[in-house]
């Protein structure tokens, strides 16, 4: 092998020219090439160049600060972004809601698998993943505004089965993080949360006759990395970046951490009781659903509350928690080290887990409740002059055995208090969640009765099933008034089960439930 070229990070970004399409690595505030990123986006600003970039990445990058994706977020800079999750690169969400680039969002699994088909030279990803939600293209093709009009998404019938076909994108440059490389350019990724879809972009990018480069926290000796480490071959690298200390951090702003890595372990035995409140109660009302032994997601927000609820009740060995990025088992992290997890047994690529996810690997998933629809339509992806993106929530909630939507029944200033075993809303939220129709279709209720997925709605003050008349009112909370404190707070009329029955009394009560004894 020869040996690589090392360079700086102003040269990296000179060898990327108008009109390319870039991909870059990175999970949310993990694993960024935050040194070259940061070097093309000075020379953007200085020069005006490179102009009209297309930006291809699965899951989003940044913290919403500058970083990651909001690298890119200059007007002129990029004229296409295709991308799992945008809500962590604020900028370049504000461009694409004042039509001044061409958006896409498609699902972020399948975004990952198409980095591997992208490399095989296939002519695109053929999937079920994205039927009937807004990247159909009956429903829109996964385009974010007007002025986006190409198809990246088509409709087939396979075997008499309607499955979409995701278009090949050739990648021209790829940025990624690796964290030590050798003289030949061979590289690891043993310091970051993951390997995440590093090999595959770069294959993508070779293949597609593009350029690799890798940023690094050190080069060492040629031939000195352990093989089995090595996640980016030298034969696929173009040149390498040495990035300083700040520019490497494992996640943007934190220190590093080994038991991320599976350097060590750390004991996790004492996890503190969370404070009783709206999102406890949806989190105890949802770990009821918990099946022995069950190989769970858990998504942001009340879902979280879950695996802390699981700790107080003793039936945390009653699951196996998984995050996208590739963790299995372990404790996942939030915030800018969202996608990490400490204790894990194994660390997959971001690719592989979705392989399992999409093939109906999980047992049940627990995600975010925002607005709903009578048929059982979700959307958490758009809401007005916010887009978030659907991340990786296309590919779990259609494909999961069981899906259990976790949040409050409404938002904006609601406020709850437990008292006696009953439920007291001391202040109503102004935003009612229950709505005549989504504005975006990111779950698509109409599908998931197609397949008899089945679906819960939990809050908490009432419980919903996705029946195939659409959603039903199942459970009610104690203290609960059914007409002025939950039909008068949605925007349609929802079936109720004629065997309409009480949330259990012991999840509004201070003591634990005993769950582990049920």
């Amino acid at each position: 092998m020869k040996k690589v070229r090392v360079i700086t990070a102003e040269e990296a970004a000179l060898m990327v020219n108008d009109g390319d399409t870039i991909s870059t690595g990175g999970f949310v505030s993990c694993a960024c090439p935050e040194a070259l990123s940061k070097a093309l986006e000075k020379r953007f600003l200085e020069t005006g160049r490179p102009r009209d970039l297309t930006l291809f990445f699965a899951a989003g990058q940044g913290h919403r600060d500058g970083t990651g994706g909001d690298h890119y977020g200059h007007e002129g800079m990029v004229k296409r972004v295709v991308g799992g999750h945008w809500d962590r690169a604020a900028r370049l969400g504000d461009l694409a809601l004042a039509n001044k680039i061409e958006a896409y969002n498609l699902p972020q699994g399948v975004i990952t698998h198409m980095y591997r088909d992208i490399a095989a030279h296939n002519i695109g990803t053929i999937t079920h993943v994205g039927l009937y939600t807004f990247v159909d293209p009956r429903n829109g093709g996964g385009k974010l505004n007007d002025v986006t009009k190409e198809d990246l998404v088509k409709l087939v019938n396979i075997e008499g089965e309607e499955r979409l076909l995701y278009k090949s994108i050739p990648i021209d440059v790829c940025f990624v993080r690796g964290s030590y490389a050798d003289e030949y350019g061979n590289c690891t990724v043993h310091r970051e949360i993951g390997s995440l879809d590093v090999t595959a972009q770069c294959q993508a990018t070779k293949n597609s006759g593009g350029k690799v480069i890798v940023q690094v926290e050190k080069i060492v000796q040629g031939g000195s990395l352990d093989p089995k480490l090595v996640k980016i071959p030298g034969i696929y690298v173009d040149a390498i970046v040495v990035g300083s200390v700040e520019d490497n951090m494992q996640c943007l702003g934190m220190p590093y951490d080994g038991a991320l890595t599976g350097e060590f372990r750390i004991p996790v035995d004492a996890i503190p009781p969370i404070p009783m409140d709206a999102k406890k109660i949806i989190a105890r009302r949802a770990a009821m659903e918990l099946p022995k032994d069950a190989i769970v997601n858990l998504g942001t927000g009340a879902p979280e509350k879950i695996a802390n609820v699981a700790a107080e009740e003793g039936i945390s060995d009653r699951m196996t928690l998984t995050v996208e990025a590739g963790s299995i088992a372990g404790v996942p992290y939030g915030g800018t080290q969202f996608g990490a997890a400490a204790n894990a047994m194994a660390i997959l690529d971001h690719n592989v887990q979705f392989d399992f996810y999409q093939g109906g690997g999980l047992d049940v998933a627990f995600l975010g409740l925002a607005e709903t629809a009578p048929n059982g339509d979700l959307n958490v992806s758009k809401f007005g002059t916010r887009l978030a993106g659907a991340g990786g929530f296309i590919d779990i909630t259609q494909n999961a055995k069981k899906v259990v939507y976790c949040g409050t029944f409404t938002a904006k200033g609601l406020a709850t208090e437990c008292r006696d075993g009953r439920l007291v809303i001391t202040q109503e939220g102004a935003k009612k969640k229950f709505v005549k129709a989504v504005e975006h279709i990111t779950f698509s209720g109409t599908y998931a009765n197609k397949v008899h997925q089945p679906v819960l709605y939990v809050t908490e003050r009432a419980v919903f099933e996705l029946r195939p008349d659409g959603v039903t009112l199942i459970e009610i909370a104690p203290g609960i008034d059914l007409q002025t404190q939950v039909l008068d707070q949605m925007e349609f009329m929802p079936r109720i089960a004629e065997d309409l029955k009480l949330m259990d009394e012991r999840i509004f009560r201070d003591e634990p439930m005993g769950l582990a004894n049920d």
